[in-house]
């Protein structure tokens, strides 16, 4: 089996990714294949006390730019310190939101420009992108309003954005899957939690074997 891979899974908020990351993480352990499951922004200490800034709803007079490059820094110090390291050790890494998603959020949504974010993070982590990415599709109506009725969930700045903001970031997730065919694989995640798992364990049972 192909195990050493570095997966993302991407998508807009509400869309489920946490819950089905776990789940595949079990199903993965169970084929015993030794799996790493993180998260973006975090994972490790540094990054988790950025997400923290990045995060805050009381943050609102951040900066575009600013945000796009503490996402890099996060990234950065997350690749180098975690990520990377279990890839080198043999290990599978899914991670919960990567490159894609600073491409989709600032450089589309924010309007910096996809090529701009693209080439900030090509500073922060060199040109390494994922061996495949699963976006989880869904209309951000539909993840706003699985967020509202999740009162346990952390709702954070990017939640109260507009709409019109999660709707150009669900335009500019669906232009990555045009720029880059061969590695993202579209899920629809307005389905039944369990109907996703295996959609998404389908799709990576074929990339591994």
């Amino acid at each position: 089996m192909n195990c050493n891979l570095f997966i993302t899974f991407e998508g807009p908020e509400g869309a489920g990714k946490t819950t089905v990351i776990q789940k595949i993480a079990e199903r993965l352990a169970q084929e015993n294949i030794d799996v790493l499951a993180t998260r973006e922004p975090g994972g490790i200490e540094i990054a988790e006390k950025i997400r923290t800034i990045i995060l805050d709803p009381a943050h609102t007079a951040m900066d575009e730019r600013t945000e796009a490059l503490l996402y890099a820094a996060a990234r950065s110090q997350h690749y180098f310190e975690k990520v990377r390291p279990a890839l080198d050790a043999g290990k599978m890494v899914i991670c919960d939101r990567f490159i894609d998603s600073s491409l989709a959020y600032q450089g589309y949504a924010r309007g910096i420009g996809v090529d701009e974010v693209l080439s900030i993070n090509e500073f922060a982590i060199g040109k390494k992108l994922p061996d495949m990415t699963i976006l989880f599709d869904l209309a951000p109506e539909v993840g706003l309003a699985r967020i509202h009725a999740h009162g346990e969930r952390e709702v954070n700045r990017l939640d109260v954005e507009s709409l019109a903001f999660h709707k150009k970031v669900r335009e500019g997730y669906l232009q990555l899957v045009e720029r880059y065919p061969k590695r993202i694989y579209v899920v629809n995640a307005d389905q039944n939690i369990e109907r996703v798992v295996e959609d998404v364990w389908s799709l990576l049972y074929e990339v591994i074997q």
